[in-house]
């Protein structure tokens, strides 16, 4: 079944990107709210990363609910200890490697319950405090945790009381909920090298299935003693320095644990302990915390500076820092510094001296704003990734990349929109060996023996019906739907590799859409295997079937996947029957009840009437009005989000961030663009939040966006220049942003229904323009 979600060292390729971004601009940035998604269903996490690092070192306070699946919430009242891997925003839990329990008094193995601390090894906390790359908390025990990181390294200090006190690790912690049946870790191990190193790994089988995770860790301070704990929690014999199993620890006692600081730096690597020692030696000549807490700063700072903003008020400039810093987490490193990683065909692979593997692709969030986002602001490191994409794509049994996480391909959500990247970054100029993917593309694409993972069930029936038959398999009519959109992707890229009969063939399939939209009643509508429709309609219901698992939209109901198209908005408007049909439409899905039905995920939430914002599949429908012509009553619906549905408090993101693509959303729109298909490589206009932006581009160019006299009293554009000229456009290309210049927006009380309303100022959609 489907599953739904729930300073780099010198000389790495890393390295040189950032040493190739251009100057911040002069506009100084607001400081982000870390705890900004750690409230509500935002499932971010506080603690201290790098920009798409290899580690994130945070706190975890509770394992078992959907709330934690980054493994921390803010309403939680006590802390576990702090792990070295978590996932921002995801719908689904996994990671949190290496746990560290810094505390005093007996020693605990088992955590106990988050409603009884005492029972276990939590801890009560309090002055908690977060910031970019740093992270700082009072135990109950009276031990002052903090943290910091390198790319690849997490490092702690733990102030302890004087007295005794106890360092616990523990290889047996990990996300479980009620779906998790027995056991998730086949093989763990621990052992304490000559040298004092802590080294260890093990195999995990929680979302994604048979990942590896190792670890070398060092002490600024011997221990007294340390103890191993093996699976039945019974500690080894006296003298041990090794234990295997499933649930293994160690614990290493100070008989005055206060004397001193005692500070951990962690190497990780998902290949063997010897890439963790690699990757933790460049670091391992000095204990010197506040130096790598200082050289990450500067990392984010740098990073964050690339886009600042004047105006608005104080806490949506904190949001739109926090937005960016969130945008900034995935995907995360994944190759250790010789090059080596796990690849999605079970084998370790080597990228190039230049170049980085990443994991957490969450690619059916981020192809739509957070990837984007990139290549405007960090192309460069949008190359990085594409050729990582490539390479990726190149090796796994499935083709174009779904949700691949630590090596493994989880084929989570629908559709292969690892596509969707590449075949933006082609039309955005980004050179690239595009041609490398093509074969798995093709083969995903028209193979209908290929292996398949849930995400692409039905592909024989989409391709030889036009549609997935909603009596064949679950979640059909998304699934036409975002097939049809990859293939779109993909007839860009096939068009690209001199594949022209694909390309077309491709480009024709991706007008599948059309056949689960019934133009007669104006919604995405699940149709059966012999053509008939599901009777009687009802589009608050998501799915034909008694059974709640069957469903026939995916994260979302008939509204919300009738205005799913991105790619073909002119073919959708005229199959609803023209303009004024299809704003009435909209209109409707804005006004609408914001009332679902009892087995309704979590994930469709953040409602204006049917629209869902706290979710991805219709978060480009705001911007569907000016394809219609009347870019005002997008103006009014961005503007109203923008202030609706972030906050600048915990639970300041209204649904799972997903990545940075929540966050991302709010960028873009808060510059005032966004790009509803990314392959077309245009933005269309919103409303502006703030009144001046400065957007640091590559090359040394900069995009100034100003807004003069904008206020919350002023939400519409009554007028655009471009490099001061007039603009009458409502849309304008990635190639005319990236050249560097100014935007500038005339903003106002009351719309202005006549820009943008002309047939030739409307944005571009599949190529084509309005007739």
């Amino acid at each position: 079944m489907n599953l739904s979600r729930r300073q780099l060292f010198a000389g790495t390729a890393l390295g040189t990107v950032a040493a190739a971004l251009p100057p911040a601009p002069a506009i100084a940035p607001a400081t982000p709210n870390l705890f900004i998604g750690t409230g509500g269903d935002g499932h971010t996490y506080p603690g201290a990363t790098l920009p798409f690092g290899m580690v994130q070192l945070s706190p975890d306070t509770d394992v078992e609910r959907w709330d934690t699946c980054s493994g921390y919430h803010r309403s939680d009242t006590s802390i576990m200890g702090f792990s070295h891997t978590h996932l921002s925003g995801t719908g689904i839990g996994d990671m949190l490697d290496v746990l560290v329990v810094p505390t005093r008094g007996p020693l605990h193995l088992l955590p106990g319950p988050l409603a009884d601390p005492d029972a276990g090894y939590r801890q009560r906390f309090s002055a908690e405090h977060a910031e970019p790359g740093y992270y700082r908390v009072t135990l109950e025990s009276g031990v002052q945790a903090e943290l910091t990181v390198t790319e690849r390294t997490g490092w702690h200090r733990h102030s302890f009381p004087k007295g005794p006190g106890h360092i616990l690790i523990d290889l047996s912690h990990m996300i479980r909920d009620k779906s998790d049946q027995g056991w998730l870790v086949d093989d763990a191990h621990l052992a304490l090298d000559a040298d004092g190193t802590l080294t260890g790994g093990r195999r995990v089988f929680r979302w994604a299935k048979g990942r590896r995770i190792f670890f070398a860790m060092q002490f600024s301070r011997k221990p007294d003693r340390i103890a191993f704990y093996g699976d039945e929690d019974a500690e080894q014999p006296a003298g041990a320095e090794r234990v295997a199993g499933k649930r293994v620890k160690a614990a290493l006692f100070y008989d005055d644990a206060g004397a001193a600081p005692i500070l951990i730096r962690c190497g990780i690597s998902a290949v063997d302990v010897a890439g963790a020692r690699a990757n933790l030696a460049p670091h391992a000549t000095h204990w010197n915390f506040d130096r790598v807490r200082n050289a990450a700063a500067a990392r984010w700072n740098a990073a964050l500076g690339g886009i600042a903003v004047e105006g608005g008020t104080p806490d949506q400039r904190v949001v739109m820092a926090s937005a960016f810093y969130h945008a900034l987490l995935a995907p995360t490193l994944l190759s250790d510094v010789d090059g080596r990683y796990p690849g999605l065909d079970g084998k370790i692979q080597q990228v190039p001296a230049d170049a980085a593997a990443y994991s957490s692709y969450s690619l059916w969030d981020v192809y739509r704003a957070q990837l984007p986002l990139l290549t405007l602001v960090a192309p460069e490191r949008s190359k990085h990734f594409v050729d990582d994409l490539i390479r990726q794509t190149a090796q796994s049994p499935f083709g174009p990349l779904v949700w691949p996480l630590q090596g493994k391909e989880t084929g989570t959500m629908i559709g292969w929109h690892g596509v969707v990247p590449l075949a933006e970054a082609q039309a955005k100029g980004i050179s690239a060996d595009y041609a490398a993917a093509w074969p798995a593309i093709r083969r995903r694409s028209f193979d209908f023996s290929a292996p398949d993972k849930d995400n692409s069930l039905g592909r024989d029936l989409y391709d030889a019906k036009g549609y997935v038959p909603a009596d064949k398999v679950f979640e059909s009519v998304s699934r036409t739907q975002e097939y049809a959109y990859d293939d779109w992707a993909s007839s860009h890229l096939a068009r690209a590799v001199g594949a022209g009969e694909d390309a077309e063939r491709l480009r024709r399939r991706s007008g599948n859409w059309r056949n689960v939209i019934d133009g007669k009643i104006g919604f995405a509508r699940p149709r059966f295997d012999d053509g008939s429709w599901w009777q009687p309609y009802d589009p608050i219901q998501l799915g034909h079937m008694p059974k709640p698992w069957w469903r026939d939209y995916t994260e979302a109901n008939g509204w919300q996947a009738t205005f799913l198209n991105q790619h073909d908005v002119y073919g959708l408007i005229a199959h609803m029957g023209g303009d004024a049909a299809f704003e009435a439409k909209l209109d409707a899905l804005f006004d609408a009840p914001s009332t679902l039905p009892a087995n309704a995920p979590p994930d469709i939430a953040g409602l204006v009437g049917q629209y869902a914002h706290g979710n991805e599949p219709d978060q480009h429908a705001p911007y569907l009005y000016a394809f219609t012509g009347a870019p005002w009553k997008t103006q009014a619906m961005v503007r109203r989000l923008c202030t609706e549905m972030y906050q600048n408090a915990p639970k300041g993101i209204i649904g799972n961030d997903d990545c940075g693509q929540m966050s991302a959303w709010f960028i873009f729109s808060a510059l005032g663009f966004y790009p509803v298909d990314p392959v077309e490589a245009v933005y269309v206009f919103g409303s502006p939040l703030f009144a001046r932006a400065s957007i640091a581009l590559a090359q040394g160019r900069t995009l100034t966006i100003e807004a003069p006299g904008n206020s919350a009293a002023t939400p519409y554009v009554h007028a655009v220049s471009w490099n001061g000229r007039p603009w009458s456009k409502s849309w304008i290309s990635h190639a005319d942003l990236v050249r560097g210049g100014t935007l500038r927006f005339t903003m106002s009380a009351k719309p202005n229904p006549a820009f943008g309303r002309a047939p030739k100022d409307r944005p571009p959609s599949g190529g084509k323009f309005p007739a």
